[in-house]
């Protein structure tokens, strides 16, 4: 090694322990008693969906999960709280923090001691912890209910004229650097936009329109002749008599364990053991700009009798990809339209579905089935060799699942079994909780090589609800006052070749936590995860398959001095290699810091990391505050600084102006990306802007 080498590298680990111990003193000053706490819900919610797109195979932007449909229906929650003495089954389920066992207990404690007479009485249900609670509270209130009245349509429409909500959101991001590919690919603007209204009436009526146009897309011309790139529009009914769900326009479907069909992205490995469940949301509207992962058409579920259900929908939409001679080759699911050549692939064929579940639910059972049936309007042969050998082709297909659950005091089971128009699949999982505090989870998938459904989404390792089988088991527990702890282990195998892997293979995924919370205001945890896979040797072309090995160490402090400052310090460290080859390392360190003053409805906060990684093999992720109903967690490698800076304004209850600008800077590189994306020069900014009118 050179001396100029050995001089840098002497410099940057002068400036990080430099960093670090900035760092240390801040914290330092901040941990002090306080009187108060910030929501642990919003805490909890960011560091689920964090592990999720981290840790479920979600690092590339087609299968990026939109995190919009449900930040905006527990943001809606924290405005109107449930009423516990009137909440539903499928009102609790939209809380991802919790398990279906204490949701389960928390109904038969009210159907057994009559009304809570007090929010304290939650303390009371059985299996619901402290912590639990905590997370609950600002989404639910106690009042009692006295005889409520038959649901008339008459009445309903009456107090929706009369007590209805409007919402007008709309949103720019203004980019302040040039991709090579506006100079001469991209057909608009590099500005992106969106708008959103959308009205709202208690629970039971929901309705709104979306546009949005990408950054790189054109306004008003070309393809775009009408204005916007995509537009949305939704109408959704809820529990009106009989009818518990009729959607019109845009909507989303999930049923049973997601084997079938599911757009429930809150489920995966995560620290949490209440994220290992389905939500089985049935029915709900799209609202979000997600392009792809929606149902265009009209949904209904009926109520039969007490206990049975039935559901039915349609769908007939265009989806965007390449034809040739008469045949679809591929299916384009980015929804990006900017140059001449995506362009050419928007809406070039349809799809119509069409489907239904019946399902029965009685003290402890809950029994479903769930059938689909969809159909393109041209034959789908996209070119299948290597590891797609098995994926989908023809022009129609189908799904049939047969979902299942039983509780028995502490036990619960729930799973579901699906076939399709080739292959099978599988997903059964056991929780156990032996005493308060403790959750113990068992779950097996099977998900054979050549089963194949188009919306599915479910539990696993990989992405899709294919080729996959696999034993997960997982522990989390609170055995001390302050302290819990989580431990995880998931032996996993593929059947069949995978992208980057030229043979069947398997793997292992161990992931240990422990978090203590001395105080309200006052967390922290240290997690270390162990993954193990197999992947081919670059420039081996398949020949050569290795194991490789990712350890990966974070340590995270949370300190809110009542509702005036927060903290939060983020150190991660990634060490990856192969089977005899050199270990890549990467590390990052994040400080935010957040500030509100009350009595000015100001909202500020700032936020800084600095990463170093050799490869993207070693990468590292930084989460950030962001919009409305956005959830941001962008990944880095190389060197640098990533700064931001966001402003929260709320005039009054009708007006709130939120203003983010970030900027990264590499500090080994004069070129950022690559092809369209290329950015001359080491630095990128950014300002996004939204506006959001209550009336």
């Amino acid at each position: 090694m050179s001396v100029k080498k050995q001089e840098e590298r002497y410099i940057l680990l002068m400036k990080t322990i430099q960093l670090l111990r900035l760092i240390s003193i801040i914290n330092s000053l901040l941990i002090i008693p306080a009187c108060s706490a910030q929501n642990p819900s919003e805490s909890l919610l960011e560091d689920v969906l964090e592990d999720l797109s981290v840790n479920n195979g979600t690092d590339n932007s087609v299968n990026t999960p939109n995190w919009e449909n449900e930040l905006e229906e527990l943001s809606n929650r924290l405005q109107e709280p449930v009423n516990l003495n009137a909440a539903t089954r499928e009102q609790l389920r939209q809380f991802p923090f919790l398990s279906d066992i204490q949701i389960e207990h928390l109904l038969a404690y009210i159907y057994i001691h009559g009304q809570m007479e007090t929010i304290y009485e939650l303390q009371l249900v059985e299996d619901m912890d402290k912590q639990t609670i905590q997370y609950l509270l600002p989404f639910v209130y106690i009042k009692a209910i006295n005889n409520e009245p038959v649901f008339r349509w008459k009445t309903m429409l009456k107090s929706a004229g009369k007590y209805g909500k409007n919402e007008l959101l709309t949103r720019f991001d203004i980019p302040f650097y040039k991709r090579k590919g506006y100079e001469q690919t991209y057909l608009g603007p590099s500005v992106y936009n969106s708008v959103k209204y959308s009205f709202r009436y208690s629970d039971r009526l929901y309705a709104g329109v979306v546009a949005e146009k990408d950054a790189g897309e054109p306004f008003g011309a070309l393809h775009n002749r009408y204005g916007y790139d995509y537009y949305s529009f939704y109408l959704l009914l809820k529990d009106c008599g009989r009818l518990k769900a009729l959607a019109v326009g845009n909507y989303r479907l999930s049923f049973g364990q997601g084997l079938v069909i599911s757009t429930d992205y809150l489920m995966g490995k995560t620290v949490y053991a209440s994220s290992f469940n389905s939500r089985s949301s049935g029915i709900k509207k799209h609202s979000s700009t997600d392009e792809y992962n929606y149902f265009r058409g009209v949904a209904a579920t009926v109520s039969l009798a007490k206990d049975w259900d039935i559901s039915g929908f349609y769908s007939h939409r265009s989806l965007d990809g390449v034809i040739t001679d008469g045949t679809i080759t591929s299916i384009y699911k980015t929804g990006l339209h900017r140059s001449q050549k995506e362009a050419d692939k928007k809406n070039l064929f349809t799809m119509q579905l069409t489907g239904g579940n019946v399902s029965y639910q009685h003290n402890r059972i809950r029994l479903g089935i769930t059938g689909i049936y969809y159909l393109f309007n041209q034959p789908y042969e996209p070119e299948l060799t290597g590891y797609s050998k098995y994926n989908l082709h023809g022009n129609n297909f189908y799904n049939l699942g047969i979902d299942y659950a039983y509780r028995w005091h502490r036990f619960s089971f729930q799973g579901e079994t699906a076939i399709g128009k080739q292959g099978w699949a599988s997903l059964n999982r056991l929780q156990y909780s032996p005493v308060q505090n403790t959750q113990i989870m068992l779950i097996h998938r099977f998900y054979s090589y050549n089963y194949w459904a188009m919306f599915a989404h479910s539990f696993g390792e990989g992405s899709t609800t294919q080729n996959e089988q696999g034993y997960y088991i997982g522990l989390e527990t609170s055995p001390f006052a302050y302290w819990k702890f989580f431990a995880s282990f998931d032996l996993f195998s593929f059947p069949w070749k995978k992208y980057r892997v030229n043979k069947p293979s398997r793997g292992t995924d161990g992931l240990v936590q422990a978090t203590f919370t001395p105080y309200s205001n006052l967390s922290m945890y240290l997690k270390y995860r162990y993954k193990q896979k197999e992947r081919d040797w670059t420039g081996s072309k398949g020949t050569l398959t290795l194991p490789i090995f990712h350890h990966q160490l974070r340590y995270r402090l949370n300190y809110s001095l009542g509702d005036v400052l927060s903290s939060r310090t983020t150190l991660d460290y990634n060490h990856f290699h192969s089977q005899d080859r050199a270990a890549n390392k990467g590390y990052q360190v994040t400080q935010m810091i957040s500030s509100q003053l009350p009595w000015a409805r100001l909202f500020a906060d700032v936020q800084g990391s600095y990463f170093f990684t050799d490869d993207y093999d070693s990468r590292v992720y930084i989460s950030e505050s962001g919009l409305l109903y956005t959830f941001y967690t962008p990944s880095f490698q190389g060197r640098g600084f990533r700064c931001t800076f966001r402003l929260r304004y709320e005039l009054n209850k009708h007006f709130l102006l939120i203003t983010k600008f970030g900027e990264t800077v590499y500090l080994d590189r004069n070129e950022i990306g690559s092809g369209n994306d290329l950015i001359c020069g080491n630095k990128k900014a950014d300002m996004q802007m939204q506006l959001r009118i209550k009336f």
